[in-house]
């Protein structure tokens, strides 16, 4: 070779590397579809109260008593999901959930009794959605990513407040135009429609495609099925609840659950009507809360991974309480700048919780964690669906829902205390001082 060749070789350019995206955004990608379109059923509860109440005279206890057996499956199924997830894999359970979803919504249009509202919306729409719930993103990150997890559990939480700002202006108007009947068929049909894309490419494990988890050093072996799902459920629950830090996140979420599903989301918009807003309204503006979530659940995700979570959600907490204080003076027959001031910064705030506390039980409790953070998830909707009921017979009771604003404000209080009293340790260790 002469010199010119050499030198001609030394000088070319390499060859630009193409960058292949992980496969894992993929899945992450199907993950926040699969949550956006089971996000549909948890739209409708606050539409639906004042036109089963107009129909059928069934007073607003009883319709909130059959959101609070919706809301607490929601959660008390979540744990056994992710063991059976590790028993069955994710897309089984995630379809097979989807279905019951559809199936329960669907049943609705031909209800004529309290009972069988309680059985479709509270019972089938409760289990199929609570193998939906957050125990399912849990589950994905954990298998899927080493590296930025914070961020991938943000954005797979905002993906249920992306169901919901699609769904909530469309269902409000369904309802006012034509009957509550159509948008309960709606639901069912957005559960369906996203079967066949969990069914095709939600796969369970890295290992499935040959890839290592994104940021793993090294590759992950698939796991062997666990058996006895249930019976894991309830034993990692029973370590569990020998630790501190397990009581003080479960109440901490459930005064998230609280003051978020089972107040806001459940008895919003009939509150605003109360106050003479129109129903579409109120229902647009619950939508506007679903788009800021996104973005706060998103940098709640950015933020877990730099900062310390206790101290996040004791932030998150403390200012939603503030809020709350303030949202019956602003109520009222139109909406004004004070109003969507408050909307944009609960909206910012609604399930910042999430990544923080989902942090605290994966550094505490492991590769048991997405059952606990199942664990603490139905603490969550527990304290959801009281306050669902709860909140229901107040406003039967004292003709308004103002003492139910500033009760949930005092325990927002509480649980800004309750997340300061958790102590990190060395090593990432969490324990109560």
């Amino acid at each position: 070779m002469t010199q010119t060749t050499e030198a001609a070789a030394v000088q070319r350019p390499p060859k630009p590397t193409r960058v292949r995206v992980h496969r894992a955004w993929f899945v992450a990608a199907v993950t926040f579809v699969t949550i956006i379109g089971a996000a549909a059923f948890r739209s409708v509860p606050g539409l639906l109260i004042d036109p089963l109440h107009a129909e059928f005279d069934w007073s607003r206890g009883t319709i909130g008593a059959a959101v609070s057996v919706n809301l607490a499956l929601y959660g008390l199924t979540a744990p056994f999901a992710a063991a059976l997830m590790d028993r069955f894999g994710i897309r089984r359970v995630v379809a097979v959930a989807l279905t019951v979803i559809a199936a329960g919504s669907w049943l609705t249009v031909w209800m004529t009794a309290a009972w069988q509202l309680m059985l479709c919306w509270g019972l089938l729409v409760g289990l199929g959605s609570g193998s939906m719930a957050l125990a399912f993103a849990a589950t994905v990150t954990n298998r899927w990513f080493t590296a930025r997890r914070g961020l991938v559990s943000g954005i797979l939480t905002a993906a249920s407040a992306s169901g919901q700002l699609i769904f909530l202006p469309l269902l409000s108007w369904i309802i006012d135009r034509y009957d509550w009947r159509p948008a309960a068929v709606t639901v069912a049909l957005a559960a369906l429609a996203v079967v066949p894309f969990v069914w095709l490419l939600l796969h369970d494990h890295p290992a499935d495609v040959g890839q290592k988890p994104y940021g793993a050093a090294e590759f992950v072996p698939k796991p062997p099925p666990v058996r006895g799902a249930a019976r894991r459920a309830v034993t990692v629950l029973l370590s569990a609840v020998r630790t501190g830090p397990f009581w003080l996140l479960a109440g901490t979420f459930a005064i998230c659950g609280a003051s978020t599903n089972g107040l806001i989301q459940t008895h919003f918009i009939p509150a605003a009507h109360d106050h003479h807003m129109p129903v579409q309204a109120a229902a647009s503006l619950l939508a506007v809360i679903g788009v800021f979530d996104v973005v706060g659940t998103i940098a709640s995700g950015w933020f877990t991974d730099r900062f310390e979570p206790r101290r996040l959600l004791a932030v998150y907490y403390a200012l939603r309480g503030v809020s709350l204080m303030f949202l019956p003076l602003l109520l009222g027959p139109a909406v004004h700048p004070p109003m969507v001031f408050f909307i944009v910064f609960y909206g910012l705030d609604w399930v910042a919780t999430v990544p923080p506390t989902l942090a605290l039980c994966r550094e505490q409790y492991g590769e048991d964690s997405a059952i606990v953070f199942g664990w603490v998830l139905a603490s969550h909707q527990v304290g959801a669906a009281l306050v669902a009921f709860l909140g229901g017979v107040a406003r039967d009771t004292f003709g308004s829902y103002d003492v139910v604003w500033y009760a949930s404000g005092a325990l927002c209080a509480a649980a800004a205390l309750m997340a300061l009293v958790i102590r990190r340790r060395a090593g990432g260790e969490v324990a109560v001082a």
